[in-house]
């Protein structure tokens, strides 16, 4: 597996944004106090990316979750792969209201952007950027199952994820 390679650059940091929207999946509501509520612990998933060039790629993604006293505050590390990228993220996340927003960031690329949209009933719809990346989010949790829909004018045009809590 290639970190950076001829072309792959620009894919690998958009691949970081992707993983910062993926990191917000977890702040679907369906708990009783608080959006994170319930979200405590390890989630695991696939899906594919569809890139620009009309190729696809099976992706797959290991999360962990710890979720603040309040039930409003979220930290987050996810780590994704596919054939020919991987990327490890950190997060933080606050809800206020029906109102999402944080930051994220990539270590080994030193990227870092923000993230803000809405949630409630289960589904979330956000917006993430960074330094020229920008992204759209469509999230739907029903119980330890959550699907992630994104898409992007970018070198990553879409991606399909289903993550489960283990």
């Amino acid at each position: 597996m290639k970190l950076f390679g001829s072309g792959l650059f620009g894919q690998a940091l958009k691949a970081a944004g992707v993983g910062a929207v993926l990191m917000l999946s977890v702040t679907a509501s369906h708990a009783q106090s608080g959006p994170f509520i319930g979200f405590n612990g390890a989630w695991s998933g696939n899906g594919t990316v569809a890139l620009s060039d009309g190729t696809t790629e099976r992706i797959r993604c290991k999360a962990d979750y710890l979720v603040d006293g309040s039930g409003l505050g979220l930290k987050q590390t996810l780590k994704c792969a596919s054939d020919s990228y991987k990327f490890d993220l950190t997060s933080d996340v606050r809800s206020q209201g029906d109102r999402i927003s944080g930051s994220w960031s990539e270590a080994s690329r030193n990227v870092f952007g923000n993230l803000q949209g809405t949630a409630g009933g289960g589904r979330i719809e956000v917006f993430v950027e960074a330094n020229g990346f920008a992204a759209n989010l469509t999230l739907q949790t029903t119980g330890n199952k959550q699907t992630v829909q994104i898409s992007s004018k970018g070198e990553i045009r879409g991606v399909n994820i289903t993550m489960v809590k283990s």
